[in-house]
């Protein structure tokens, strides 16, 4: 969209936050980038350019709107929604794999030369793979030099730079200002926790998450209580505990960490989980114009699919969910979880009765089928499925080809479509996901008359169709 001059600037001359991190607007006369609904007088359309993410600006020399704070804004939507390569690598990106595997790393996943790489994303971004992590990486600092107490080196190492002096530099280009200058007077500390609040798009309905996560939640690793859900998180560098309160708006999110170079990573995961980057409006208006659909829309607006922190734990969920009820499934997995998940120490774990980390993939790898409580198809099943992800042969990170998740994981014994679907749907965030062989939603469709053909009318957002159809099964 950000190539369309003209409707860009009709969106920005009415101030339309739909379109909040889909594209920012720099203004050429005074050397600043906004979000599209920024409260400043609308510049001349001559004056300004739009792009595509604020990496973009950054690279043009624009710095970011003081005033709107155009770094707050959620994510754009069609990384998510997109399965091609640039949307895989935003994926990616975004998940930190370019902190901690370099561009080599990213192109290695992609598939491609790291030229290429650098080439596929500038050409269509504006930005290259380091550009787009640095503008992440000083996002993060941000908002940890305006909301804790933290010390300045240990924001610069948790945010990801190597280096003070690489971080300095970088928070001058993008904000105009020192980091001293961004935090005033307030006093320094160094902690493992950080309290902030992380943007969305309305409408926003948070029963639909609490209710689908809190029917899920595995003792332990994580507990709702309210408007609150906390877990335990298994992140690159160690665990971590997240506490997010939901509420119409926003939500807040309080962290606490064993490693401090975890932050962004663990920020990422917490907005994927609850699909924060989502675009309610647009999902919405396709899935209301159904007349089957509409009242489930009406009754939910803002419905979001609930993602993951752990793909390989979204993976054993499917598994063991196969052929028994939610509470069964969750009385396994709160057992998987104390026998080969990691222990934790945490205040913030203590305090919402959480003690462990979900199971590693090397962990359940090494487990014998009888020790698993379960048929044994399904326990080599498990098992086969942990060894596929830890040598490397199964991905189930965000930025994987869903196309050949789906085909790998059916090629493994004891996993069919149902399994893959939801696999899909949860560990990568498909939205388009119909899983037909799903009891609930046979039922549904088949008391429709509907056919595999109709629920192509749902596309690109049938795993919200999905949604849908579960949760008016849970409340008919």
């Amino acid at each position: 969209m950000f190539q369309d001059h003209e409707r860009c600037y009709r969106a920005v001359k009415s101030r339309d936050a739909r379109f909040d991190g889909v594209f920012f607007t720099a203004v050429r006369t005074t050397g600043i980038y906004c979000r599209p609904s920024c409260p400043a007088i609308t510049p001349r359309a001559q004056n300004v350019v739009f792009y595509a993410t604020a990496a973009a600006a950054h690279e043009a020399g624009f710095r970011a709107c003081r005033r709107c704070r155009p770094d707050t804004t959620p994510g754009s939507p069609e990384w998510d929604a997109r399965a091609d390569a640039v949307g895989r690598a935003m994926r990616m990106i975004r998940d930190g794999v370019v902190e901690r595997e370099g561009v080599e790393g990213l192109a290695g996943r992609l598939g491609y030369s790291q030229r290429h790489v650098n080439r596929m994303l500038t050409e269509e971004l504006g930005a290259g793979p380091l550009a787009l992590a640095r503008s992440g990486r000083a996002q993060t600092a941000r908002v940890l030099i305006e909301t804790t107490p933290m010390a300045m080196a240990d924001i610069a190492f948790a945010s990801g730079f190597s280096s003070i002096r690489q971080f300095n530099d970088s928070i001058r280009q993008v904000y105009g200002r020192t980091p001293s200058a961004m935090r005033g007077k307030r006093g320094a500390a160094s902690t493992g926790r950080v309290n902030l609040r992380l943007a969305l798009r309305r409408p926003f309905h948070p029963q639909g998450l609490l209710g689908f996560l809190g029917m899920r939640a595995i003792a332990g690793v994580e507990h709702v209580d309210g408007d609150t859900y906390a877990r335990v998180m298994n992140l690159p560098h160690g665990a971590g505990v997240a506490v997010l309160r939901l509420s119409g708006g926003h939500v807040d999110c309080e962290l606490e960490l064993e490693d401090l170079r975890d932050m962004t990573v663990a920020v990422a995961r917490c907005r994927r989980l609850l699909d924060l980057d989502a675009d309610p409006v647009a999902i919405d208006d396709i899935l209301s114009a159904d007349p089957i659909l509409s009242p489930f829309v009406e009754a939910a607006p803002g419905l979001r699919l609930p993602g993951q922190v752990d793909g390989f734990e979204v993976a054993v969920r499917a598994i063991v969910g196969q052929q028994v009820s939610v509470a069964g499934a969750r009385t396994i997995l709160g057992r998987f979880a104390v026998a080969y998940g990691t222990p934790v120490q945490l205040e913030l774990a203590a305090a919402h009765g959480l003690t462990h980390a979900f199971a590693t993939p090397e962990a359940m790898a090494e487990a014998e089928p009888t020790a698993l409580s379960m048929p044994t198809s399904r326990a080599r099943a498990l098992i086969g499925l942990a060894q596929a992800v830890a040598d490397g042969k199964i991905d189930l990170d965000p930025g994987a080809d869903r196309e050949q998740l789906r085909a790998d994981l059916l090629a493994l014994p004891g996993i069919g479509p149902w399994t893959a679907d939801y696999i899909s749907m949860r560990a990568l965030s498909n939205p388009d996901v119909m899983p037909e062989t799903d009891l609930i939603i046979r039922r549904v469709l088949d008391a429709h008359s509907l056919t595999s053909d109709d629920t192509e009318r749902w596309r690109p957002w049938r795993s919200y169709a999905a949604m849908h159809l579960w949760r008016a099964s849970v409340d008919s």
